[in-house]
């Protein structure tokens, strides 16, 4: 068995002070990890992935709610997708070093690109559930804003939270008279995991592919690459 996670060395990383450790030993395990190890006894992080999910929408809602109070829902919505979206989280979660406390197996250890990113930011949300558990909403918000929410100004400055797929209907609708239509190409994995392959199509012509955990945001990375090509 890998040894534990070292809790002090993730309570400095993290600057959260941590009291019951089963929660970041969950936090921190992989599923797979159990496949080589089944004795584990603290399980594996999917539940608190799900609950650290909620906790982060909440807070990143919340925030924006407060900071924008003259902008729409829709503005809202495409600034919190760009704090919450898998990639951010796993370059917060690199940042914060989190790959070096992670339980899993040999494979999924070696998984690079998508792959890791994907389990990275599993993790991050996770990690947000085990705060939010331990220590409660105020210490989750505070761990929220040092690592997610700093990012903000950025996002804004650079405009990379615009939506894709609108940004692509409005160029395309001007060049070509033609409305960007989206197709499901493939899909994979099982149910907790799913994978989307999208094209995104003028008229009948494949323009560009993208993947996602869910169709919408295959569509969106599909809209990504497509103005890539189209600019």
């Amino acid at each position: 068995m890998q040894n534990s996670p070292d809790t002090q060395a993730l309570e400095t990383a993290i600057g959260v002070p941590i009291g019951n450790v089963d929660l970041y030993y969950a936090a921190l395990t992989h599923r797979s990890y159990l496949n080589e190890e089944p004795h584990w006894p603290h399980g594996h992080n999917e539940r608190l992935e799900y609950l650290g999910d909620a906790v982060l929408e909440l807070v990143v809602s919340e925030d924006l709610y407060l900071k924008f109070p003259d902008d729409p829902e829709g503005k809202l919505t495409l600034l919190r997708a760009a704090l919450v979206n898998y990639q951010f989280l796993a370059r917060v979660a690199e940042d914060i070093n989190l790959n070096s406390f992670l339980l899993m197996s040999r494979g999924e250890n070696r998984d690079v690109g998508k792959a890791r990113e994907v389990i990275l930011a599993n993790a991050m949300e996770a990690l947000i559930g085990a705060i939010y558990l331990d220590q409660g909403l105020g210490e989750a918000k505070k761990f929220i804003d040092r690592f997610v929410m700093v990012s903000l100004g950025e996002i804004v400055r650079n405009g990379s939270y615009k939506d894709a797929k609108s940004e692509l209907q409005e160029l395309i609708q001007e060049k070509k008279k033609v409305t960007p239509s989206y197709r499901v190409l493939d899909e994979n994995g099982p149910a907790h995991k799913r994978t989307f392959r999208i094209g995104v199509y003028f008229g009948e012509d494949l323009i560009a592919e993208g993947e996602g955990l869910s169709k919408q945001e295959g569509e969106v990375e599909a809209a990504r690459k497509a103005l890539e090509k189209v600019r």
